[in-house]
């Protein structure tokens, strides 16, 4: 397939976009950007985001990344605490994981695999068009990536660029899959300010 004819599809896809996804993308990378640059405003920006995507995800039977939304919801929410709370203590710090906070990542990960996909199988487990293809362990797989990336956002860890970027690289192809292109270019927007944001960060570290 040349470039025409991928431009000529991804038009086609654009101009049949919902304007609920349109918004949705829009917000979500506002949401990236005010990251990559520590501004507070990744936060509101991303809830918009994230609720109108519980919508979307559920009726395309993304069921995990609807999910995931969810406690994007939930970790935006904290996040926004985490980022604006008032202490004795100095303001949260962009910092690299410890031995301590990779052993806990890992440990987060991990159950969040088992969780996610026991959770498709009780409440999606009749579905045989569903569990005949690779999407819900790709699903999985994504959404637990992307639960540790939000949550060492929150914390202000340099990795969860990385995390983000494994993440973005795998919807990609996976949104286009499912139909939402947009949401599919908007995932390679992601990839680009994600890488952006990793570079950054590092360089705030250094000049500390």
């Amino acid at each position: 397939m040349d470039i025409s004819t991928l431009t000529d599809a991804f038009m086609v896809n654009l101009m049949d976009t919902s304007w609920l996804e349109f918004v949705a993308v829009i917000f979500g990378l506002l949401s990236v950007w005010f990251a990559k640059q520590e501004k507070i405003l990744v936060y509101p920006t991303g809830i918009i985001s994230v609720l109108i995507y519980i919508y979307i995800c559920f009726n395309v039977k993304l069921f995990a990344d609807a999910g995931i939304n969810l406690f994007y919801f939930i970790m935006s929410v904290y996040g926004w605490y985490m980022w604006t709370k008032k202490t004795d203590k100095p303001a949260l710090k962009i910092t690299f994981n410890t031995k301590r906070d990779w052993l806990i990542t890992g440990g987060v990960f991990i159950f969040s695999l088992i969780v996610i996909i026991s959770l498709l199988k009780y409440f999606n487990g009749d579905d045989v068009e569903y569990w005949s293809t690779d999407v819900p362990y790709i699903d999985t797989f994504t959404t637990s990536v992307f639960i540790i990336a939000m949550l060492l956002m929150a914390l202000k860890k340099v990795e969860s660029w990385v995390f983000w970027i494994v993440g973005d690289i795998i919807s990609v192809p996976l949104y286009t899959y499912k139909g939402l292109v947009f949401t599919s270019f908007q995932f390679l927007v992601f990839l680009i300010l994600a890488v952006m944001g990793y570079i950054e960060w590092k360089k705030k570290i250094a000049n500390h």
